[in-house]
């Protein structure tokens, strides 16, 4: 008799990976704006107690030091201290807004020690008042005037401390102005601004509208070739600053100016066309004038006045000091001298510092066949800044 096979019941042949698979779990919530209010206003309070912790901090320094006044302007420090946070930036937030905010730290915590007052060619949101704040931040007291010769004589007074004045354009080259006010005052340059110039057309009517523009002569000069080709039947007026320009735009119909886009902003402005400058990479280049003497930093500048002989191969041999001592020289623009003298100043600008030996060596040369020698003042060089 056949024996009766067993069934066996067979396991269903499952993946061991589906097996081990973990419960899925329900999506995560998105956070709502009620939510994430406390988190913020969280931060916000611990932030205000950094930033009043690093406040205090940075004014006990300030205080500690033999020269309250001197130590109040650190061109190099301030550098220094907004391009380690700049590098260790991670964003969201911007390079440029880590800029303004630590630019701002810093001048508050110095107007709580002492009040930097500052002069500039105004009126404000020209380039030489971004110039300045870029430098001195807004707590500074800053003062605009009507003319660079104002700028000088406002610091030579003693009514301020500080001044900004432009003194060469990488488009136009020197600046005539202030190089001529060096020549009448006793101002040394305590430092120096590089700011990228990008011009606009600015106005409140539209392009086909606009029968004048206003500007200042070098915006004017720098903006040569886009006016030719796009605005060549307009007329062209010359005025001290390029926000008085867009100050005239807004009240004057037809009227247009070329100037920043703040300037613009400031106004009520519209941009009609921007970055019309003809060099894209436009720079000017601001002295910071005063009569504070500067340590050496290791990445310094020098500006000298020299008149020498008016004579052939009296240029030629000064500048071959300046090659036997390897020093760079960065700058050199020529300059008539007034009548009845014949002959020219120039303006020189170099690296290193007046107490660096090479450059001590250099001078000592220069003063035997000087009819002028002149040192404006040694200051850390700085980047260019937007």
């Amino acid at each position: 008799m056949a024996k009766k096979k067993t069934a066996v019941k067979k396991k269903s042949a499952q993946p061991s990976a589906e097996r081990s698979k973990p419960a899925v779990s329900a999506p995560k919530r998105r956070p709502t704006s009620e939510s994430l209010l406390p988190q913020i206003s969280k931060l916000d309070q611990q932030i205000l107690k950094l930033i009043n912790e690093r406040t205090a901090l940075a004014v006990d320094w300030i205080s500690a030091q033999e020269n309250v006044r001197q130590a109040v302007f650190t061109p190099q420090i301030d550098d220094e201290v907004v391009a380690a946070v700049q590098q260790a930036n991670s964003g969201p937030v911007t390079n440029d807004a880590i800029r303004s905010i630590f630019r701002q730290l810093i001048s508050s915590a110095r107007r709580s020690v002492k009040t930097q007052r500052v002069a500039y060619l105004g009126p404000s949101h020209s380039y030489s008042h971004q110039a300045a704040i870029e430098r001195f931040g807004e707590s500074a007291d800053l003062i605009p005037v009507t003319t660079i010769a104002s700028v000088f004589e406002e610091v030579n007074r003693g009514h301020a401390e500080f001044g900004i004045v432009p003194i060469e354009n990488s488009t136009d080259g020197r600046i005539v102005d202030t190089l001529d006010m060096f020549t009448r005052l006793p101002l040394r340059i305590c430092g120096e601004v590089q700011i990228s110039v990008q011009h606009n057309l600015v106005a409140k009517c539209s392009r086909s509208e606009i029968m004048e523009i206003y500007s200042k002569p070098q915006a004017f000069s720098q903006c040569r070739n886009w006016l030719n080709r796009h605005m060549p039947q307009v007329r062209l007026h010359d005025v001290t600053s390029t926000s008085t320009a867009a100050q005239l735009a807004r009240d004057k119909p037809g009227a247009a100016a070329i100037a920043s886009s703040k300037a613009a902003a400031e106004y009520g402005l519209q941009v009609i066309a921007e970055s019309i400058q003809d060099n894209k990479n436009n720079v000017t280049r601001f002295a910071v004038i005063g009569d504070l003497a500067l340590n050496p930093t290791g990445g310094d500048r020098t500006a000298l006045l020299l008149q020498i002989p008016h004579k052939p191969g009296a240029l030629a041999d000064s500048l071959t000091i300046f090659k036997d001592n390897k020093i760079n020289l960065s700058w050199i623009e020529s300059f008539p001298l007034r009548q009845p003298e014949t002959g020219y100043l120039f303006f020189l600008d170099f690296e290193g510092h007046q107490k660096d030996a090479k450059v001590k060596r250099a001078l000592e040369a220069l003063a035997k066949n000087a009819v002028r020698l002149e040192v404006l003042g040694s200051y850390p060089r700085c980047d260019m800044v937007n």
